[in-house]
């Protein structure tokens, strides 16, 4: 049985909320970077630039980043050469933190790159990791069973999470 936990307004309302805490977290940049984990994370990425965009003059670039979840140890791929987010503020983002292996593996790829500023973004953090990796700015907290897993659907005029 699928419990909605997320409506589509609600991902909406924090979607917006955590535009700003980005905004005010990066209010002393030109620019940042949104690199988010394919498919979903990429996509949430482009829902929190378009928010960002709207509330704020910063210049918002996107990166899509390609994890192997299968194989995270396989080289990271990004849409973009690390030279584009070289020196700049980035935030990684996903759409769920569950044991913290993809969000890690990401963090790990762009720790071989000079930052100036470096956070990350989920919509729903599980609160049970098995790798020491926070999520910077959450749009909702939630405890569960490992056993319970989350899901996250974004299609083209739908858009809600549920735990099943």
């Amino acid at each position: 049985m699928n419990h909605i936990i997320l409506t589509k307004q609600e991902i909406e309302h924090k979607t917006i909320r955590m535009a700003y805490q980005i905004y005010e977290t990066f209010s002393d940049e030109k620019e940042v970077v949104l690199a988010g984990i394919a498919s979903n994370g990429y996509i949430f990425a482009e829902k929190l630039a378009t928010a960002l965009k709207k509330i704020s003059d910063l210049e918002v670039t996107l990166c899509e980043v390609k994890v192997n979840k299968l194989k995270p140890l396989d080289k990271i791929q990004t849409s973009l050469p690390p030279e584009e987010y070289t020196n700049k503020a980035l935030v990684l983002v996903d759409d769920v933190l569950n044991s913290g292996t993809t969000l890690i593996y990401g963090v790990k790829h762009f720790l071989d790159v000079p930052l100036k500023k470096f956070k990350t973004a989920v919509l729903v953090d599980r609160n049970h990791k098995q790798y020491p990796v926070k999520a910077d700015f959450k749009g909702l907290s939630l405890s569960t069973s490992l056993k319970e897993h989350i899901q996250v659907v974004f299609t083209d005029d739908e858009a809600y999470a549920y735990l099943s």
